[in-house]
């Protein structure tokens, strides 16, 4: 096996890349990143020690290097994880999201079609967001069968990107299959992000940025749970199918933000509630989704997987994580 990841030096990526590494030394693994602003290389740099790790600096606009690199390499198997992934910088540009999450899929896909052969044992393995099916209520969770309506430039670029797979898939036999996963968090992931935001905020007695009134759900997973999913998937999964990846842990922000501030306080050894008056609700964002929840009866049913990390549990590993690394 030639497995090509890309993305490797993301957040979920360097996760994924650290497991098939650690679990899979028979294969050859292959990381390709842009290293853009929110590539972490650091995260990765010891993997290089690893004789079957291999790093490719490119990017996957680059139709042509693609094409060269599959021939040159001859990848058999793809995790795509490349990805623009922030909302707030979609609503700024979302050209570039255009650019890299579906010109840059497409030009995988290209290859992918145009250098394996029918019968052959290969697969790619496209990795989406719940962003793509809009927004729920106060009721209800999406699930495989839900219908696309996506509200973000960042959730149309990644649902754009899905269809492509699928379509694929069903014109040129592909072999494909897709999961969309709700929100992760972790070790590794960019500052941007909520989580490290709120941990950051806490470290530095600055204020915590809450969007609207803090009541906006959101389903979170555990990084490494993730990564399991992802795994089970890969190597087990039916092509053509799609998995839904869910944390079962609904928070809206608020609660969220009042359990990462009891869990920063307990790993700093400050007095219960000493950050609560950090709190500051800011102007929200623009087309906010209300609630993301994910249904992943059919992942569990078919393949096994089930989230494994209490929510606190994971919240304690991640902040103990950013408190090192902020302080």
């Amino acid at each position: 096996m030639k497995l090509l990841i890309t993305g490797g030096a993301g957040f979920i990526g360097a996760h994924v890349l650290h497991h098939f590494c650690k679990t899979y030394p028979e294969y050859e693994i292959y990381c390709l990143d842009s290293l853009s602003y929110a590539a972490q290389y650091e995260h990765i740099e010891e993997l290089e020690a690893q004789e079957s790790f291999n790093f490719i600096k490119a990017d996957l606009n680059d139709a042509e290097l693609v094409h060269q690199l599959f021939i040159g390499i001859g990848f058999t198997h793809i995790i795509h994880l490349a990805a623009e992934s922030h909302v707030d910088n979609s609503i700024s540009d979302p050209l570039l999201f255009a650019c890299t999450n579906v010109m840059g899929t497409l030009n995988l896909l290209e290859a992918a079609r145009t250098h394996w052969k029918t019968g052959e044992d290969h697969l790619f393995y496209h990795i989406s967001t719940d962003e793509v099916f809009g927004a729920l209520g106060a009721t209800g969770q999406f699930n495989e069968s839900t219908a696309y309506d996506p509200r973000s430039p960042y959730s149309a670029s990644k649902a754009s990107s899905d269809h492509f797979v699928r379509a694929y898939h069903h014109t040129y036999g592909l072999p494909v299959v897709i999961s969309n996963c709700s929100n992760n968090y972790g070790p590794f992931q960019h500052d941007e992000k909520l989580i490290p935001t709120v941990i950051r905020s806490i470290v530095n007695s600055e204020p915590i940025p809450i969007y609207g009134d803090g009541s906006n759900v959101r389903d979170w997973l555990f990084v490494e749970d993730h990564v399991a999913a992802i795994d089970r998937i890969f190597h087990s999964g039916k092509v053509g199918e799609t998995y839904c990846i869910g944390g079962d842990a609904e928070r809206s922000n608020l609660e969220l933000v009042h359990l990462l501030i009891e869990c920063a306080d307990e790993v700093l050894g400050n007095p219960k509630g000493h950050s609560e008056p950090l709190i500051s609700f800011v102007t929200d964002r623009k087309g906010h989704d209300f609630r993301y929840a994910i249904d992943h009866a059919h992942l569990t049913k078919s393949l096994g997987w089930t989230p494994s990390t209490d929510l606190k549990e994971g919240l304690l590993q991640t902040v103990a994580w950013y408190c090192e690394k902020y302080s």
